[in-house]
């Protein structure tokens, strides 16, 4: 039975360990029925570095469903994965070794970054214990595992087999510091300062007469270029990349600059000639109209590159050095390069301007270093020509909330780029492709084979089906992470090629597609479009029923944590406080996809939950030890606290299915704090130290138990310690049925009624410093309490209690007449303070609508009456909502 004071410490550290001993969440291994299953595609967190608070709110909103789910009678499907492949593995293992992958052989390496990211993998599986997660421990995963490994060449095979892969040699995004190409998604924008540098290029050749009005026109600042010799001004903010000029833009409609369309210029400093083009493309409001074409420089230099079949430049290799092409300049980092040339452009005269501005760059987000975009060959899966169709399966999905399916929407409507899946890096998962050495035949593994790495493992063929050469050149780059983890709906259904068959199989069926993908916000457009993609295309259905999107957790300024802030909270340190349940009360309290500050005032309002569950079961259990059954008749307000609990069940069970973590919370704890602990226990207690009281005693276990229940999904810990001492030692409140309305009638007017007449008693007291025990000669009331008079005289020791017939004389008084100043003051100006007297002193009348004062007739515009209602009878009148309490004699 509970005794003592609440130890969290000890209580959350005991079922921890029994929970994880007794496998209490393992998902049943005769689980097959589609429709009593409930699955979780539980994001799995990226081994970048230790586990922070936005892993810790999601993780607890994630498990709320869990526990909400499995005590309504399903199965529920709860694994947990690593994902241990990729970049973000390669630069935790760089970090913490000292080291740069390229200074080792590749499987050396990769052997390094296993051993790292094993011991924060045991690092995460012990906070997530540590916070009592419902995660079945049975069903993990690695991505960068064998079986994983599999799935995720089986993807790449079928897709390429489905012609939805293709390997090009073209333009990619690049990222500097990393070394290899990455996709648009792991783009972000980033403000910066730069300097917006005016240079003049030397007109060579125009391609034609120019227009008189076209050099005379003043709107512009620079004089157009006429003849050879004269100078075209263009604006850049990165001169480094002018020995990488291929050509120069105007616009077709641009009157001014429409000569130079068919001509040359000479680039100043390095002297090759670039022919002149004219594209729609151009802003010709910008500047003097032209604009030079490097390769590359942003997505526009790339589709005129594409469009114009230009010249390839490269100026800058893959670490962001500047190389032979660029002259002096070769060796230089780009920022070095930058200011040097703008130094020497100066000492050469030209440099027209250099003016300070802050602007957005495209930088990559696990670095923040400005991406570059390179011509190399990468892998690509097709997505732009389907955008519609992954639009409407994203509409296919329940949205929790509906908003955020408006990020999906945008992200699809912006996308310019193919999902390029290839990098180059040490360690992730390989291609399993060769090519001829001859002929270039592209060589897929077979999928029986499969995991195979090219770099160690034969190809499926002696010779080239297409030339007959027997020389083949393994492929050495590895898959996009998110090529991978976009597969976890297959990976957690066993999804595997089954060779005998011929076809693809599951070995979960009953899973998929999965119930709930939870995830941030701000990863909608890596991990949920990219599940979206490959799953879609694997299976022909959306992978899931329904996305539930969490926000991010703020600091208590509500700005974003980062370590450069100095504003990150460890949740070590946090839980080394707290109970973990006063931070599963804290993750609850912010509607679903907002933002959530972290604020100490929400662990301890949760703390303080925690310890008024704890003393009420001590209380309840004290005054009702025993189960009994129900009585005969219960009594009415028995059956009124029944029935208000039936309508709190129902809203907690909607708000829940809907994903209202927080309104759920708030009113399952007013409801408890304030009706059950405040009203009802009170009243209980009373009757039960009087003599025995069956529907009391009913009454409370019952209701009692039934909160305990409604807690437990958030309160994982404490329920679970009172649900085994006072109602089934043998099993775990969380593999309980959820409460179920008992559909008791009840006088609920009449109980809600009596409850405010006792709260406006208490309240009375409390005013009058009186003992809450305090007696009370003689009360009246209006209202529909006459089934409740008996718990009211108890619980607020009323001697004499009268109900009403009539409701008591009840005058409307006029408290205050305020002016409406803003209209007031410019209508009478000086005569504002007479107005004022007159009102305070009484001296105005109300006639209709009108106020009369100081002489003036003032509409009912100008002034606001404000009123209270005044008992005119014998006693004292307290406000009880619609109810009337009147104090005849205290």
């Amino acid at each position: 039975m509970p005794s003592g004071d609440y130890n969290p410490t000890a209580v959350e550290a005991k079922w921890q360990r029994q929970w994880v001993a007794d496998e209490t969440y393992a998902y049943p291994d005769d689980a097959t029925d589609p429709n009593t299953t409930f699955s979780i595609d539980t994001p799995p967190p990226t081994v970048s570095g230790n586990l922070h608070w936005g892993h810790v709110y999601g993780s607890i909103l994630q498990d709320i469903v869990a526990r909400f789910e499995r005590m309504r009678g399903s199965d529920v499907f709860y694994p947990f994965g690593y994902d241990d492949n990729g970049i973000a593995s390669e630069r935790l293992t760089e970090s913490e070794l000292g080291i740069r992958h390229q200074e080792f052989d590749r499987y050396e390496f990769q052997e390094k970054c296993r051993e790292v990211c094993a011991e924060y993998e045991a690092d995460f599986t012990e906070k997530m214990q540590a916070m009592g997660i419902s995660i079945d421990w049975n069903n993990t995963y690695q991505t960068i595992s064998p079986d994983v490994q599999r799935v995720s060449q089986l993807s790449f095979i079928d897709l390429y087999e489905q012609g939805r892969e293709y390997r090009k040699k073209a333009p990619a995004i690049w990222c500097p510091e990393c070394e290899t190409a990455i996709s648009q998604v792991e783009t972000e924008d980033l403000e910066q300062d730069s300097h917006f540098n005016d240079i003049a290029f030397e007109l060579v050749e125009a391609g034609g007469e120019p227009t008189a009005d076209a050099v005379t026109d003043e709107e512009y600042e620079y004089e157009t270029a006429t003849q050879p010799g004269d100078d075209i001004v263009i604006s850049t903010t990165r001169p480094e990349l002018i020995p990488a000029c291929v050509s120069m833009f105007v616009h077709p409609d641009d009157e001014r600059n429409a000569h130079l369309v068919g001509g040359t210029a000479r680039v100043p400093l390095f002297g090759h000639e670039v022919p002149i083009y004219a594209d729609d493309r151009v802003d010709r409001e910008k500047g003097t109209g032209v604009v030079m074409c490097c390769t590359f420089g942003d997505q526009t230099d790339i589709e005129w590159y594409q469009a114009h079949n230009l010249d390839l430049r490269v100026a800058i290799d893959e670490s962001a050095t500047l190389t032979e092409l660029a002259g002096t300049y070769a060796g230089m980092q780009t920022h070095e390069a930058r200011d040097a040339i703008v130094d020497d452009l100066d000492a050469a005269g030209k440099l027209r301007d250099r003016r300070e501005i802050s602007h957005v760059v495209q930088v990559h987000e696990r670095d923040d270093v400005p991406v570059e975009y390179r011509v190399t060959e990468q892998w690509y899966v097709n997505v732009l020509d389907k955008r519609e169709e992954y639009l409407q399966a994203g509409r296919e999905m329940a949205w929790f909330p509906e908003k955020m399916f408006t990020r999906y929407q945008n992200w699809i409507d912006g996308l310019e780029w193919d999902w390029c899946i290839s990098r180059q890096r040490s360690s992730g998962i390989p291609f399993p492709v060769w090519y001829c050495a001859d002929c270039g035949t592209e060589l897929l593994a077979e999928k029986r084979d499969l995991p195979v790495d090219p770099l160690s493992d034969e190809p499926p063929v002696d010779a080239c089906p297409e030339c007959g050469c027997d020389e083949f050149v393994p492929e050495e780059d590895v898959f996009d992470t998110w090529a991978t983890s976009s597969l976890t709906p297959l990976i957690n259904a066993g999804w595997d090629w089954d060779d005998e068959a011929g076809e693809f199989t599951m070995e979960r069926p009953e899973i998929y597609p999965m119930d709930i993908r939870p995830q941030g916000h701000d990863i909608i457009s890596f991990w949920l479009f990219h599940t979206v993609i490959k799953c879609y295309e694997h299976t022909d259905e959306v992978p899931f029923d329904s996305t539930m999107i969490n926000g991010m957790v703020l600091d208590e300024n509500r700005e974003k944590m980062s370590k450069s802030k100095g504003n990150v909270v460890d949740p070590d340190s946090v839980l080394d406080e707290y109970p973990v349940d006063a931070a599963r009360f804290w993750a609850a309290g912010s509607a679903i996809g907002d933002d959530l500050p972290y604020q100490e005032k929400g662990l301890r309002a949760g703390e303080k939950l925690i310890r008024k569950l704890w003393n009420a079961s001590k209380l309840v259990d004290s005054l009702a030890p025993e189960a009994v059954g129900p009585p005969d008749e219960l009594a009415a307000l028995d059956r009124w606290l029944l029935a208000e609990l039936d309508a709190e069940i129902e809203d907690a069970t909607a708000l829940l299915a809907n994903r209202e973590f927080s309104k759920a919370r708030d009113g399952i704890r007013s409801f408890f704090w304030g009706t059950f602990c405040d009203d009802y226990l009170e009243i209980a207690k009373q009757r039960l130290d009087a003599g025995e009281d069956q529907s009391a005693a009913y009454t409370l276990r019952t209701a009692h138990e039934r909160f305990v229940k409604l807690f437990a999904p958030l309160l994982s810990h404490v329920t679970e310690e009172l649900y085994q001492e006072m109602y089934d030692p043998d099993t775990s409140v969380h593999q309980s049925a959820w409460p179920e309305p008992l559909e008791i009638e009840a006088n609920r007017e009449g109980g809600n009624a009596a409850m405010s007449v006792v709260g406006a008693l208490r309240k009375y007291k409390s005013d009058r410093q009186l003992p809450l025990n305090a007696a009370l000669r003689e009360i009246a009331v209006y209202g529909p309490v006459e089934q409740f008079t008996e718990d009211i005289r108890g619980v607020m020791h009323v001697d004499e209690l009268r109900v009403l017939d009539n409701e008591p004389e009840i005058e409307s008084v006029i408290t205050d007449v305020s002016l409406e100043y803003s209209k007031v003051g410019p209508a009478y100006g000086s005569q504002v303070p007479e107005l004022e007297a007159g009102i305070e002193s009484g001296e105005y009348e109300l006639v209709g609508d009108e106020l009369h004062v100081a002489g003036e007739k003032l509409g009912a515009e100008l002034f606001a009456v404000n009123r209270e209602r005044q008992y005119v009878g014998e006693g004292e009148m307290l406000e009880a909502g619609e109810t009337i309490v009147i104090v005849v004699d205290a």
